[in-house]
């Protein structure tokens, strides 16, 4: 049975791509755009905080891979935000400040880390699940809050920023920015492809009816564990970038608090849909930025918000776009 065509396979949602690819071919031209539209601003410092969205997409992007597509709720995925940021500490402090290394490093322990505690976490179902990576996740972040020579619970600041083929080109925020949105839009890239692969129905098709997918041939659990590992790899990808982008790194980056926020961002962009993931996560960051410097109590706006969509457009601002006839979803 396991060497059926995939047509015994169940389609994706959305079938006609051309409209979600364009309009993600859009937001990176936006985001291409604005380093010289803040400069022409005379508020170049915005570049930075243009970054610090991107960073928080890719993260984003990761998690819905295993939420959206594979209904993986995990409480414990910034544990591989901070996972990457702390392999620049680590690999910083012993004379290697090569990023590409460094991602190497984030993601080589983020798949160990994956491996071990999803192949027991996906033992499970439901709340069992969600409560089994929070517990994970917490026992990553006290194991770094331990680790008082990196700066314990106070976190460590950089010395410098990662270097790029032996460059210092990162100590420009341009250049760090340019680097971020190549990265996420690679992430994209790939994302799409696997989603839209075999592998990536099979994980929808579990997501539907397991059941139904053990019956036509395909064991579930080894393509989850598969996705578990990969969202966690691209997570820590982001935590390298982030590390780079404050120049500090902490374990708040990976409380649960944090796991919360990424998945507040799917909600508002759309659970299951790349394209939600990425505009989601762009609009959290921008708005919490943005209201932080209106109003003390920006938080009551911001939940607000949150609360109007889910109420009024349960798919998101993506389904929301497919109801004003703007095509998100076709």
């Amino acid at each position: 049975m396991s060497d059926m065509t995939s047509t015994s396979l169940p389609a994706l949602p959305g079938a006609r791509l051309a409209p979600r690819l364009k309009a993600a071919a859009a937001i990176f031209a936006v985001l291409a755009a604005l380093p010289p539209v803040f400069a022409a601003m005379g508020e170049p410092y915005l570049t930075s905080i243009a970054t610090r969205m991107m960073v928080y997409a890719i993260a984003a992007l990761s998690l819905d891979l295993i939420l959206g597509y594979g209904a993986l709720v995990s409480f414990g995925h910034a544990a591989y935000l901070g996972i990457g940021a702390y392999a620049v500490v680590g690999l910083s402090r012993n004379g290697i400040d090569e990023i590409w290394l460094q991602m190497a490093a984030g993601i080589g322990a983020s798949a160990v880390f994956a491996a071990i505690t999803g192949a027991i976490s996906l033992r499970t179902r439901g709340i069992y699940f969600i409560m089994i990576t929070l517990a994970f996740g917490q026992m990553a972040y006290f194991f770094f809050v331990s680790l008082s020579a990196w700066g314990g619970d106070d976190g460590t600041a950089l010395a410098a920023r990662s270097t790029v083929f032996g460059q210092d080109w990162l100590g420009d925020d341009l250049s760090l920015f340019y680097l971020v949105l190549a990265l996420l839009a690679l992430c994209f890239a790939l994302l799409h492809a696997i989603t839209r692969s075999r592998f990536g129905r099979v994980l929808v098709g579990a997501r539907e009816n397991e059941t139904r997918m053990q019956a036509i041939g395909f064991t579930p659990f080894p393509y989850q564990l598969a996705a578990y590992v990969i969202s966690g790899c691209i997570c820590s990808v982001a935590g390298v970038l982030l590390a780079n982008s404050t120049e500090y790194v902490s374990p708040d980056f990976m409380t649960w608090h944090r796991s919360g926020e990424l998945i507040v961002m799917l909600i508002l962009g759309g659970i299951g849909t790349l394209t939600g993931a990425l505009v989601g996560a762009l609009m959290t960051i921008g708005l919490e930025e943005g209201l932080a410097r209106a109003w003390d109590h920006w938080r009551l706006i911001f939940g607000f918000l949150l609360l109007m969509v889910v109420l009024y457009s349960p798919g998101g601002l993506s389904a929301l776009a497919d109801k004003l006839g703007l095509g998100a979803r076709k």
